[in-house]
């Protein structure tokens, strides 16, 4: 496996430990629909939390959340609306990231909630 591939499960499974220690309940895992994969649907209250994790080795070309890009997040919202619709939830719905760079052996991790907002 590429090494940015283990890079990029290892931050998922952080993101994961890290929502957990904070009360989030963890609905789905790679969520697929369409052209998109939604990397973490939680549950906290009754919010449904949308997580894009973008995991860096370093912040030499940017923040791992600067890596989020306008068709990315057209496409993350398609798939949320038809999660939505399918499950018939009714929710609020917030779209959040976990952006984690790598700090030498450890990692820094940040909960950006309402990172960016479906219209």
């Amino acid at each position: 496996m590429a090494q940015h591939n283990e890079l990029g499960k290892k931050g998922e499974q952080l993101a994961v430990d890290f929502l957990l220690k904070n009360g989030y309940q963890i609905i789905e895992r790679n969520y697929r629909f369409d052209k998109a994969e939604v990397d973490i649907i939680a549950r906290i209250k009754d919010v449904l939390a949308i997580i894009e994790v973008k995991t860096r080795s370093t912040t030499d070309f940017g923040n791992p959340q600067d890596f989020v890009k306008p068709k990315q997040i057209q496409r993350l919202v398609k798939a949320v609306d038809e999660y939505v619709a399918i499950n018939q939830l009714d929710v609020n719905v917030r779209f959040d990231i976990i952006a984690i760079t790598k700090k030498g052996s450890a990692f820094n991790i940040e909960h950006l909630e309402n990172a960016f907002y479906h219209f």
